[in-house]
């Protein structure tokens, strides 16, 4: 039987809430779009944007989720790798933590390790894990995440990069020695935001640290990478 909506992979208590933050997010989507006009050009010709990719006044109250079926993706990943410790930077509202933290507790039970800037935003997030009922498979750390993820206590099977992309290279260098052979790497709006992202690619693509990556087409390009060795 064909599954007409990715949210058809969990259980109905977790679909629920996602169902509610999925159309919460769909409906910000134009306001989003209008503050980042002024980056538009930019994007565009793949150059970085102007305004500070790490400034988040502005979006406290911005969801930045993935969409359903980049986010079943990632669930579909942890599955295949058998995620049981999984990192995430950039939580915000918790949208794809409920994905990873489904994922693993389908996989026998695990920790979903998230960090979130802004206090209010970790907060909400960890409302929607609790009535997602997946209390127990996060920890949702606050503050920089170059700080809250030096202590991950043990292998790291999956990591989802979704934070601001100017400390995207440098929050995967901190959490790389974590990484376990055949770990997955998934970082969002590389093809969006190539400009921002190109040092990051640059390292990431070079074989002397440790990857194979690959681009899939989500929202332009999803930068996928697997751990095949240490460095």
């Amino acid at each position: 039987m064909t599954r007409s909506d990715p949210l058809d992979l969990l259980d109905p208590r977790a679909a629920g809430v996602l169902r509610r933050l999925h159309s919460a997010n769909s409906r910000q989507l134009p306001r989003i779009l209008l503050r980042l006009a002024p980056d538009l050009p930019a994007l565009a010709l793949g150059r970085p944007r102007r305004s500070s990719p790490t400034a988040a006044e502005g979006m406290d109250d911005a969801y930045l989720a993935l969409g359903r079926e980049q986010a079943a993706y990632c669930y579909a990943q942890a599955r295949a790798v058998r995620a049981r410790r999984v990192v995430e930077f950039g939580t915000s509202f918790g949208v794809s933590t409920i994905w990873l933290a489904a994922a693993v507790r389908d996989n026998g039970g695990g920790t979903v390790i998230g960090t979130e800037m802004v206090p209010a935003k970790a907060e909400r997030a960890r409302t929607h894990v609790r009535e997602a009922g997946l209390a127990d498979h996060v920890d949702i750390r606050t503050g920089n995440a170059l700080e809250t993820l030096r202590d991950l206590d043990g292998p790291v099977d999956l990591m989802l990069n979704d934070g601001f992309p100017d400390a995207a290279l440098d929050v995967l260098r901190l959490v790389a020695p974590q990484l376990r052979p055949g770990a997955v790497v998934i970082t969002d709006n590389v093809g969006m935001m190539r400009g921002d992202y190109a040092d990051y690619l640059a390292w990431v693509r070079d074989p002397a640290h440790g990857f194979v990556s690959v681009r899939v087409p989500y929202k332009g390009g999803t930068e996928v990478s697997i751990r095949v060795n240490g460095t």
